[in-house]
C-alpha cells in the first residue's frame, strides 16, 4: 500500500518573543493534524515549544533582536523533522536543573523524547540550527 501524499512543510519567522511560543506549537499542531502521522503531535508540539523557548531565552539573554525562524516538515515519508534557528551565539547546554530550578530542562526533554536531534552552527545567518526528528525512518504502515 502506497503512503498517503505528505502535508506541506511549514515554516514561522517571528521575532524573538515568549508570545510566539504558542504560534510555533499551533503551527506544528495543524501540520500534524493534516499528516498520515498524528499520533506525533503531542511529543513533536512538546519538544517544539522547548526549542522555541530555548531560542527565545538565548536571544533575549543575549540582547539579539534577529529573529527566530521554525521549519517542520517532512524528513522521508514518515518521519518528522523540526528546526528552529536563532541568532544568539553559542550552543544550549543539555545539562541536569536542580530539583527547584524552574528552567532548564529543554535540551534535555528534546534528546531522550527525539529519535535524532542535534545542534548545527550552519543555517541562514549566524548562530546556530536546533532540530529534532520523530519516527524512525524504517517504520512501516
Amino acid at each position: 500500500m502506497e503512503d498517503p501524499p505528505r502535508p506541506t512543510d511549514v515554516s514561522l519567522v517571528f521575532p524573538p518573543l515568549s508570545v510566539w511560543v504558542r504560534t510555533a506549537r499551533e503551527t506544528v499542531r495543524t501540520l500534524l493534524a493534516a499528516s498520515h502521522r498524528p499520533e506525533l503531535t503531542d511529543i513533536a508540539v512538546l519538544l517544539t515549544s522547548e526549542a522555541v523557548t530555548n531560542a527565545v531565552n538565548a536571544c533575549t539573554g543575549q540582547g539579539c533582536s534577529a529573529p527566530v525562524t521554525l521549519h517542520a516538515g517532512w524528513a522521508g515519508p514518515r518521519r518528522l523533522r523540526v528546526l528552529v534557528h536563532d541568532e544568539a551565539p553559542g550552543r544550549p547546554d543539555c545539562r541536569t536543573p536542580g530539583p527547584d530550578e524552574e528552567g532548564g530542562r529543554g535540551i534535555q526533554l528534546i534528546s531522550r523524547s527525539a529519535d535524532a536531534w542535534g545542534v548545527c552552527g550552519h543555517g541562514p545567518g549566524r548562530g546556530k540550527a536546533t532540530w529534532f526528528e520523530l519516527g524512525r525512518s524504517d517504520l512501516r504502515g
